[in-house]
C-alpha cells in the first residue's frame, strides 16, 4: 500500500480567509475533536512504509519519529497525550502533520473523518469542569447541527519544555 497524503495548501491570504472556521475532525474514544485547518500541513494515512522509530527518554505520549520525504517528524500519540485507553494502530490510523509553535509535529489519531465548518458564533468557551492540565488543550466547543466537537488549541498541546524536547528530536 502506498503512502497516501492529503496536502493542505497555505500560500495566500485569500486561502487563509477561505480556511477560517474550518476544522480537521477526528474521533478519539467516542468524542469528536477538531484542529483548525490553518495548523494542518498534511494528513498521512499510516502504512507499513511509515516506520515510527522510538527515541529513548521521551514522554510516554511521544512515540518517536518518522521520516516523511526526508524530513524527521516527531510523533505525538493524542490518545496517550489525553490519557485515553491505548488502541492498536491499524490501516485507518493517521498522522496529522501540524505546525506547533513553529515546530513540525505529527499527531497520531485513530482516523480522520473530514473537515467541518464551524462559524465563530457556534464556538463556546471550554467547560470549566476542572483545572487539570488536559483542559489547557481545549480551545472551545464547536457546535454544528448534528455534533459537538472538542476544538483543540494546537499551540497548547506541548509546553515550552516539551517543544524543546521535540526540537532536539528533529535535530537528531
Amino acid at each position: 500500500m502506498a503512502d497516501e497524503a492529503l496536502a493542505i495548501p497555505h500560500s495566500s491570504e485569500e486561502e487563509d480567509e477561505t480556511q477560517e472556521g474550518k476544522f480537521l475532525t477526528f474521533p478519539l474514544e467516542g468524542s469528536l475533536y477538531g484542529i483548525e485547518i490553518q495548523y494542518v500541513l498534511e494528513v498521512v494515512i499510516r502504512s507499513s512504509k511509515i516506520q515510527i522509530t522510538e527515541v529513548p527518554h521521551m514522554p510516554s505520549y511521544t512515540k518517536g519519529v518518522i521520516n516523511l520525504r526526508g524530513q524527521v517528524i516527531p510523533i505525538i500519540d493524542l490518545r496517550a497525550r489525553f490519557q485515553l485507553s491505548e488502541r492498536e494502530y491499524d490501516d485507518r490510523t493517521c498522522v496529522v502533520v501540524v505546525n506547533i509553535q513553529g515546530t513540525t509535529t505529527g499527531l497520531l489519531v485513530d482516523t480522520v473523518t473530514g473537515v467541518a465548518t464551524i462559524p465563530k458564533n457556534a464556538i463556546d468557551p471550554p467547560p470549566q469542569l476542572d483545572t487539570s492540565a488536559q483542559s489547557r488543550f481545549i480551545a472551545g466547543m464547536g457546535k454544528t447541527k448534528e455534533t459537538v466537537y472538542i476544538l483543540l488549541d494546537v499551540n497548547q498541546l506541548l509546553g515550552k519544555e516539551e517543544i524543546k524536547e521535540v526540537q532536539k528530536m528533529e535535530a537528531a
